[in-house]
């Protein structure tokens, strides 16, 4: 009797095996098109999107994105415990294919971290993780990299060019994101600053008429009283302008009622 695998050839241990991926790329990029108008938080968002990199790569142990900003190196969004552990040995060693990826703003790849020799370090240890192969991309605002998001495998060659191409389009959206939310969150402090300057700057501009109708010859007298009371009493002087304006509209009612 004929075999019938007689004719299909075995892969050897380093041919490259492309999955394919379990979910497919337009439907993926569609959902990621409406994340920013269904979702309210940016780290909801952001899981959505480690979601669907997982999903879009097959065979992804976890995945997540590492921001980089004036407070440091961070991982957002990390599918699992594992996942994180891998990501804060990068930061640790400060070394990785994630860290390459946002420095150097191109996709980064290992098919094994048992060979790979770029950072021996980081791969000695992310093996004793069980992590075997790896996808980083860059998150590009512009010309800046603002940090990386990647996929990491437990089997070795497992990703290939068609894994970089979503991973690339997946850290784009991640990227905009990212970005707008902290566009929002600037809009938001300068509003607030703004808002409270403005608070500020009416209750000096009341108390100083305050002063002024109490026998204070000038609005720089008036106002040298009120710096003097608040270095006194070591508050700003909006506070000590706020206290006098609310002690004087206290006993005008008082006045007004007796």
């Amino acid at each position: 009797m004929t075999d019938p695998t007689a004719d299909t050839p075995t892969p050897g241990p380093t041919e490259r095996l492309t999955p394919t991926p379990s979910v497919d790329l337009g439907m993926a990029l569609s959902q990621m098109a409406g994340l920013v108008l269904s979702r309210e938080t940016v780290d909801t968002a952001l899981e959505l999107v480690t979601a669907l990199a997982a999903t879009a790569t097959a065979g992804t142990l976890g995945a997540a994105v590492t921001v980089v900003d004036e407070h440091g190196k961070r991982s957002r969004a990390a599918s699992n415990a594992a996942t994180e552990e891998a990501d804060a040995l990068q930061y640790e060693l400060d070394e990785g294919p994630c860290l390459t990826a946002w420095r150097t703003r191109e996709v980064v790849r290992i098919d094994d971290t048992a060979t790979d020799g770029r950072w021996p370090r980081w791969n000695e240890a992310a093996g004793r993780l069980g992590v075997r192969s790896v996808v980083s991309a860059p998150l590009l605002v512009g010309e800046e990299s603002i940090g990386a998001m990647k996929v990491y495998c437990e089997r070795p060659q497992n990703y290939g060019a068609q894994d970089e191409h979503v991973m690339r389009l997946l850290a784009g959206q991640a990227a905009i994101l990212l970005a707008n939310s902290q566009s929002l969150q600037e809009a938001r402090r300068l509003g607030r600053q703004l808002t409270e300057a403005l608070a500020s700057r009416d209750a000096v501009a009341r108390a100083t008429g305050v002063l002024l109708a109490q026998g204070a010859a000038s609005e720089q007298e008036a106002f040298a009283t009120l710096a003097a009371a608040a270095r006194q009493a070591d508050r700003p002087v909006q506070d000590v302008a706020r206290a006098l304006v609310a002690e004087v509209t206290a006993r005008n009612t008082r006045a007004a009622g007796a």
